[in-house]
């Protein structure tokens, strides 16, 4: 096994994640078999009970795991499913330690940072690195780590005595150690600044780690003087300094790297030269130019409780990005804050008001995401009014189909006191419950997780034709609450047809109205198994009733060609800094958040540095 470590130094956010996925796709073109670690310094056991506003997403995998988005960057740039232990926590290491210390594991000896948590460490990445996670039998060639925080950080100098040990224990030629940094350019000056890199480098030799390729975030090409400058002082040879440069999408990425030759210095590094084969990327190619060719715009409204901070949804926007590109459109997300549409904020902020309703009539297409907690979950049914009422395409997801459900009791079958029990557990009519399958008292790892099946109950709706006419579907699921199966007989009556359910049929997964030119909601979460050349078939389905394209990709699901071979549906499954090239325009909510993303436009390019 051959191991690839990403640090990152100077600031956070330079985009540690989207460089080891982009690694990993050249490494997979030449021939390898590659599999992903992330490593996260921070004490949660997992991402699970964190706020999006925190740390943005949690991803959800196959087993249930929930992780770091950055695993979703993985997945979907190396079409690879990895597990809960692909991410390795502070809290994980020291929960296993202290584990075995109970049980007398470590024969009366003191248990100590050194040798204790760092040998965890590393027999940690060596046990999960020989787990297959492309489908094929054995060991992968290449595990590619990436070390969470910034080299220098007090939580993660465990890892790096760890790591610094592992190089030891694999031996030379096992090991390459890439460094990501920042070359900034300082307006005053006008040239590219070399000293924050030089201290980076220097501070991680200190803690026994030698970079072998340095990967230089900035505006533009490193000028040679500096490759040079950078050379001398960092002891690092100059065609083993790559440039990661602003470009126009995430995708070109990988692109960089190799015409850069990053392939043949890892390679090198890994005693692997005998690999002759040049990175086979031309369906990167192929996505990245189209991506920058696209002109017909598509206005998708996102109404979120997180709507602050785009990573919170990172996973919907890139299978937003997915679908449109798979139907040739420019996408722009329309971010409306869910409270923004509730009758309390038109008394106290008008403005901001007006103006989420001005988005949302405007949209050509209407999706409301998962979330959780009472906040916003009246605009939330207010926005899926308005998409039912005027025939506006809607896909809600998790908390988005249960809001649906809610909305069409109460304003089609006449049932006003109609809620969730999660919002009011003494609600008269109870359309939403709780489905025991998880823990009302323990928040993290209690709820319905990870992939279930799915089977489709009438063979000619929109959701089984876009996923191809297929029986069943595999999906990863988050939530806790469910729609109340005693009152299904009631709303199909009415008119809103459950076409997919579980094994047992008492688990409601997708809805329809059969009437509305697209209106479908999914218990489970499409979002997470989207990749670019596979893009979800709900979000497809999204993205093409709202540029009237519908028809005739059912059509074409119909007569059994559902994609294109390299643009195949997936029913299974990006950044450089957040969205570093997207135009965000504000309305000028007193309330804006952060990032200015409460209400506005967000112009997708798919750079982010998530990826």
């Amino acid at each position: 096994m051959k191991y690839v470590l990403v640090t990152g130094g100077v600031v956070s956010g330079l985009g540690k994640g989207v460089t080891a996925s982009s690694i990993g796709v050249v490494l997979k073109a030449c021939g390898l078999r590659i599999t992903s670690i992330k490593i996260d310094p921070y004490l949660n056991t997992d991402a699970g009970t964190m706020s999006p506003f925190e740390h943005g997403e949690v991803f959800v995998l196959d087993d249930g795991g929930e992780v770091d988005l950055d695993l979703g960057n993985y997945e979907r740039f190396l079409d690879i499913k990895l597990t809960r232990d692909n991410n390795i926590t502070t809290g994980k290491i020291y929960q296993s330690v202290i584990d075995k210390e109970r049980k007398g594991e470590y024969l009366g000896k003191t248990v100590q940072v050194v040798p204790h948590i760092t040998n965890a460490i590393q027999d940690w990445i060596e046990r999960v690195a020989m787990i297959p996670v492309d489908g094929m039998d054995g060991p992968a060639d290449v595990c590619v780590i990436e070390l969470g925080g910034t080299i220098g950080d007090i939580e993660s100098m465990p890892f790096i005595e760890a790591l610094g040990q592992f190089s030891y224990r694999v031996g030379p030629g096992n090991f390459c150690l890439v460094h990501v940094s920042l070359v900034p350019v300082l307006n005053v000056v006008g040239e590219q600044k070399t000293k924050p890199t030089q201290h980076s480098v220097r501070g991680l030799r200190g803690l026994g780690l030698t970079p072998n390729i340095l990967a230089c975030r900035s505006t533009k090409e490193l000028e040679e003087n500096v490759k040079e400058k950078l050379s001398q002082f960092c002891h690092v040879p100059a065609a083993n300094i790559l440039t990661l440069y602003d470009v126009s999408n995430i995708w070109r990425i990988p692109l960089l790297l190799r015409d850069q030759k990053a392939h043949e210095a890892i390679l090198k590094v890994l005693n692997l030269e005998s690999f002759p084969r040049e990175p086979k990327l031309d369906e990167w190619v192929a996505r990245a130019t189209m991506f920058d060719t696209l002109q017909d715009t598509l206005h998708i409204a996102m109404v979120g409780k997180y709507t602050g901070l785009s990573d919170s949804y990172l996973s919907v926007l890139k299978a937003l990005l997915h679908a449109s590109v798979y139907c040739h459109r420019k996408l722009v997300v329309d971010w409306v804050a869910s409270t923004d549409l509730e009758d309390s904020t038109r008394i106290e902020a008008p403005d901001a008001y007006k103006a989420a309703w001005n988005l949302l009539k405007s949209a050509d297409g209407i999706l409301v995401p998962g979330g959780f907690g009472d906040r916003g979950v009246q605009g939330k049914i207010l926005a899926a009014k308005y998409a039912r009422e005027n025939n506006v395409p809607y896909l809600g997801i998790c908390l988005g189909m249960q809001m649906a459900v809610v909305e069409f009791a109460r304003h089609v079958m006449n049932l006003p006191h109609a809620n969730s029990t999660e919002f009011d557990p003494n609600a008269k009519t109870p359309c939403v419950i709780f489905m025991p399958e998880g823990s009302k008292t323990h928040m993290g790892g209690t709820m319905r997780l990870g992939s279930r099946r799915t089977f489709f109950k009438v063979a000619d709706c929109k959701s089984a034709k876009l996923y191809g006419n297929v029986d069943y579907v595999d999906e990863r699921h988050r939530h806790r609450y469910e729609v109340n199966p005693d009152m299904v007989p009631e709303f199909e009556n009415a008119g809103l047809k459950f076409v997919g359910k579980d094994e047992s049929g008492r688990r409601m997964e997708i809805i329809e109205i059969p009437s509305h030119q697209y209106f479908v909601g999914a218990q489970f979460h499409p979002e997470f198994k989207s990749r670019p050349a596979k893009p979800s078939p709900l979000f497809v389905g999204l993205i093409a009733a709202s540029s009237g394209q519908l028809d005739k990709v059912l059509q074409g699901c119909s007569n059994g060609h559902v994609v294109p071979a390299k643009h195949q549906f997936s029913n299974g499954l990006y950044t450089l800094a957040a969205h570093q090239n997207a135009d965000v325009h504000s309305n000028g909510h007193a309330k804006k958040l952060a990032n200015g993303l409460a209400n506005g436009k967000y112009y997708p390019n798919g750079n982010g540095v998530h990826a």
